[in-house]
């Protein structure tokens, strides 16, 4: 039976690692064909090439997400390979937990953040969004977090630049509505991830954990002491403690993998997180 993601032409942003290249792989697999686009060339290429080994087709674009010159190239290049453009995937974006009073050391990091993760998801909308009205068809997936669902301490910048994405998504799924087909994505923490690595002060991550904070921190470390109970690391068990990539990497392409029209939202149903 032929998957409604067959034959679909996906930009991916962010694609050299994590989520973007989990995406890219998983949706080239099912038969899409993919541009993965990233500012990291040599690791975009190892993406590239690792879903042509494994019998997909897939192309790649170097772009900065925060130049719109270079979304509307990615946009162009995409059209001219593959003649059209079904799914443009926001993922690209950076995670600098700290609090205000940590402004010295984040405000760098903040800015990054408000570049990459409003204006690159703003500019990947704006430079598909032609294309996909001119074709009658298109679906923005667009990445976001359960940070931008309510403000918490430790994430005003991040959780700022989150609800922003909401924004975008849902403006562009209100004027758009018969044209083009709009998911947004607020997974949850996914620890297995780069992402965390943009943190600039761990203990902003409180915010997120609220009441449950100890009993979170008491189950991470279990997980990365490699004692945590098997069936909070089974995914099909309820107490299951924390999304893995791989996971939500499944629910994005599944959102894609639709007849056009899905929104979907993503969480580990026994996590602790108060958002």
């Amino acid at each position: 039976m032929k998957e409604p993601i067959e034959n679909r032409v996906v930009v991916v942003t962010g694609a050299s690692s994590g989520f973007g290249r989990l995406v890219s792989r998983k949706c080239a697999a099912l038969g899409a064909r993919v541009m993965c686009a990233d500012i990291d060339l040599a690791r975009l290429s190892e993406t590239v090439e690792s879903i042509r080994a494994a019998g997909g087709e897939a192309d790649h674009r170097t772009a900065d997400v925060t130049l719109i010159d270079d979304m509307r190239s990615l946009a162009a290049a995409t059209v001219e390979r593959f003649g059209t453009i079904d799914v443009m995937v926001n993922n690209a974006g950076t995670m600098p937990l700290a609090f205000y009073r940590d402004h010295v050391s984040a405000i760098e990091a903040w800015q990054r953040c408000i570049d990459i993760n409003i204006k690159g998801v703003m500019h990947g909308i704006v430079a598909v969004y032609d294309q996909m009205i001119a074709q009658g068809h298109g679906h923005v997936v667009n990445l976001s977090s359960i940070y931008g669902n309510f403000p918490v301490a430790g994430a005003g910048v991040y959780g700022a630049t989150k609800a922003a994405v909401n924004f975008l998504s849902e403006s562009l799924r209100v004027e758009s509505q018969g044209r083009i087909k709009v998911t947004v994505v607020r997974p949850t923490g996914v620890p297995a991830t780069s992402l965390a690595g943009g943190i600039v002060n761990p203990e902003a991550t409180i915010g997120i954990k609220g009441h449950n904070a100890a009993t979170i921190d008491a189950r991470m470390e279990a997980w990365l002491g490699g004692q945590l109970p098997a069936g909070e690391l089974d995914r099909d068990d309820i107490a299951y403690f924390a999304l893995d990539p791989d996971s939500l990497a499944d629910q994005i392409v599944y959102a894609i993998n639709q007849p056009w029209g899905v929104s979907i939202a993503v969480r580990a149903s026994g996590e602790g997180y108060v958002l």
